[in-house]
């Protein structure tokens, strides 16, 4: 009878011919979602990719480097969901950004929370290189949401010194509380009434004020 050789039996090295990067990209994405960075480990995310040590290094690089592009997909992904930035007014947007953080926080569909919200908070011991992309790409966030607002301003829609980016902290602030809270098991009900609260500290229209509709403002 034949017998097999060690070097016929030995497991071939580097990815296994069925490997498809962009699902494993997205398997990393939802471990890193539900764990965090650090408390992700490496047998965590190979066993979920599907993938050996020496693969993931091969396809991604480093922890590191798994965790920012799992970050970058995640916020592609997430921004194409909900286009605030389309909505009538400035009021209308911030609404429509919180609502449907609401329901996306809360949602079976996948791990609760916001991974990139929730990034600063499990990064604590990355390198410096890792946490200067994270900001930036939370600064683009912030930037896309204070621009859409202080369309908002210009078109009369609140008062002309309104302090736009002390209005974005505010309301990056809520969503950060959202998630946090969306992690800890609250329900969707929870959070819409959160989104009410908030929308109250929306200023006032200044009285007797002429709008322009947001999209001559923005155009």
């Amino acid at each position: 009878m034949k017998t097999e050789t060690a070097s016929q039996t030995k497991r071939p090295r580097g990815r296994p011919r069925s490997f498809d990067r962009e699902q494993a990209l997205d398997s990393a994405m939802e471990v890193f979602w539900e764990k965090g960075f650090e408390g992700a480990s490496l047998a965590d995310l190979t066993d979920a990719m599907g993938v050996n040590p020496p693969s993931l290094y091969s396809a991604f690089g480093d922890k590191e480097s798994l965790f920012l592009e799992a970050v970058e997909r995640y916020v592609s992904q997430r921004g194409e969901s909900c286009d605030y930035c389309g909505a009538a007014t400035a009021k209308d947007a911030v609404r429509m950004l919180l609502d449907y953080m609401a329901e996306d926080l809360t949602s079976s569909a996948h791990p609760r929370g916001c991974l990139m919200m929730m990034a600063s908070t499990t990064t604590s011991a990355a390198s410096p290189k890792l946490q200067a992309a994270l900001s930036k790409l939370q600064g683009l966030s912030r930037t896309r949401l204070r621009e859409r607002i202080q369309c908002g301003i210009a078109a009369g829609e609140m008062p002309a010194d309104t302090d736009a980016a002390a209005l974005t902290a505010f309301y990056n602030a809520v969503m950060t509380g959202m998630s946090v809270m969306a992690k800890d098991g609250a329900t969707r009900k929870s959070l819409v009434a959160t989104v009410e609260t908030a929308m109250r500290a929306w200023p006032d229209a200044p009285a007797g004020a002429k709008k322009r509709k947001a999209a001559t403002a923005r155009a």
